[in-house]
């Protein structure tokens, strides 16, 4: 395992890779951070940051990068659905808990959404309160706004203060 921290308009994140796929990217700060691993560089690395710029020049809806996150078969079920939000597109907790099969899962889907590690590239971003107030986000609720205007058509915003 290897990381990089790449700069973004929503702050440093740290991308880690197994040499195969992203297995994390967090934010500064991050609620529940993974293990450090040493600085370096590989393909899947150089990859991420590319699309990283892409996606936040606004010309990426889509990552290709592999991902290969670790949890319970349950968190891996959640994160699987939110990839499958599309792109300038949101989805409540409710809606989420229904596209897995267990439509009355609703808060343990929150859980598993605020336990992504591979934020932005595995868009829990787009998962919002039933009443569509922004709740739970591991970098904030200042990035998930940044990053749902960004996928609406913001790529010219800047965020402060981060």
């Amino acid at each position: 395992m290897i990381s990089s921290v790449y700069g973004s308009p929503v702050g440093e994140l740290t991308l880690h890779s197994n040499g195969a796929a992203i297995t994390g990217l967090e934010f500064e700060q991050h609620k529940h951070p993974l293990p450090e691993s040493p600085r370096g560089n590989d393909r899947v690395l150089d990859q991420a940051r590319r699309e990283l710029d892409l996606y936040f020049g606004g010309k990426l809806t889509a990552f290709g990068v592999a991902t290969a996150a670790r949890g319970t078969a349950f968190q891996l079920r959640v994160w699987e659905a939110l990839k499958r939000i599309p792109y300038g597109a949101t989805r409540t907790y409710g809606d989420q808990a229904a596209a897995i099969g267990q439509p009355k899962a609703v808060r343990a889907v929150g859980l598993a959404n605020g336990r992504n590690p591979i934020s932005i590239i595995v868009p829990c971003h787009r998962v919002i309160g039933a009443n569509g107030a922004l709740t739970g986000f591991g970098g904030g609720i200042r990035r998930k706004q940044f990053l749902l205007d960004l996928e609406r058509g913001g790529a010219g915003l800047l965020m402060t203060g981060t």
